[in-house]
């Protein structure tokens, strides 16, 4: 049962990470059924100022050995560049093979990764971060389409505040949906949420070359609501179909289809977050032809449905 949990501190100090396993485990929720928490706040240097690199600072008052009995250790952010030092990951390392469960937040994936305990295991990570995690452990499986991932006894947490959904999985698991219920209502937060990271995930356009593909891409950006065929992009490129399809594929990093569907589907987020014209006419707007295509390829692509997304992000309300 899950009653002690450590936090492990590092330099720059991720504040807010911080603050989220702190806002689950560390205040006192008795009054609302919530068991109490023991958290332990533990850095290779303890009683030294641990700065964030924006002005604040968080002081450990224990050492790294008190996390080794504990129930649960958490690396709420850290250094994603450099080699964590070896004394972490030695904690880490040990509290997993007492059969401890361990939790990052953000880019504290990078330490738990450092340890070799994901290699050949699902993580995640903050999407900005995903690829330089891949490249820096390569033996990790990486999949920034997550809020979180469970590799029991790890669970790794996306950007920032995944982390609050992270954490109130495991008390779910450790204590019952009615505890991390509680903990959610006194936190003003769902006690789950749907989708993923990919409903924040910005798609900027590639830098391509006014001579090779920029100016095709502008094209394409200009009239998204028309239809636009390879065959009719390879005519104005003056390239056959085929080898448009591959240049394309070679400068842009992706095929025709799949890129105009995205810049399609970004289209009618802009739409859904900024106007409160109907799903038809967003539809139409973006190149989908029907709010069917549109709720296929917008699921396909963000993770959860048009409505949905208006709902969470929309600035109007509507009557669709």
């Amino acid at each position: 049962m899950l009653r002690t949990v450590a936090v492990i501190v590092q330099e720059p100090v991720a504040l807010f990470e911080y603050g989220v396993v702190h806002e689950v485990f560390g205040l006192d929720r008795t009054d609302d059924g919530v068991p109490p928490f023991e958290l332990l706040i533990c850095s290779p240097t303890t009683n030294v100022p641990l700065s964030s690199g924006s002005g604040g600072s968080i002081i450990a008052p224990l050492p790294l050995s008190a996390a080794l009995d504990a129930d649960l250790v958490a690396i709420p952010g850290g250094p994603s560049d450099g080699d964590p030092l070896p004394e972490v990951l030695d904690v880490l390392r040990t509290v997993a093979a007492r059969g401890g469960r361990l939790l990052s937040v953000c880019t504290g994936a990078f330490t738990i990764a450092a340890t070799g305990l994901l290699d050949g295991k699902r993580c995640t990570t903050h999407w900005r971060h995903g690829e330089k995690l891949t490249a820096r452990y390569p033996n990790t499986v990486v999949d920034t389409d997550v809020l979180f991932v469970d590799e029991f006894p790890i669970v790794t947490s996306a950007g920032t505040a995944a982390g609050i959904d992270a954490c109130l999985h495991i008390v779910r698991q450790e204590h019952g949906p009615v505890v991390a219920n509680a903990i959610a209502r006194r936190m003003v937060v769902p006690p789950h949420r749907d989708g993923g990271q990919r409903q924040f995930v910005s798609a900027p356009v590639p830098d391509c070359s006014e001579d090779g593909f920029g100016a095709v891409l502008a094209w394409m950006l200009e009239n998204l609501a028309d239809d636009i065929s390879v065959p009719a992009l390879a005519a104005r490129s003056h390239m056959s179909a085929r080898t448009f399809a591959r240049r394309f594929v070679d400068e842009v990093g992706t095929t025709p289809h799949r890129w105009l569907t995205e810049q399609r589907v970004l289209h009618a987020q802009n739409m859904l977050e900024a106007t409160d014209i109907g799903i038809e006419e967003v539809a139409e707007r973006a190149g989908f032809g029907s709010a069917t295509l549109l709720r296929h390829h917008f699921s396909a692509v963000v993770g959860v449905s048009p409505t949905a997304y208006r709902r969470r992000f929309g600035c109007a309300v509507t009557t669709d």
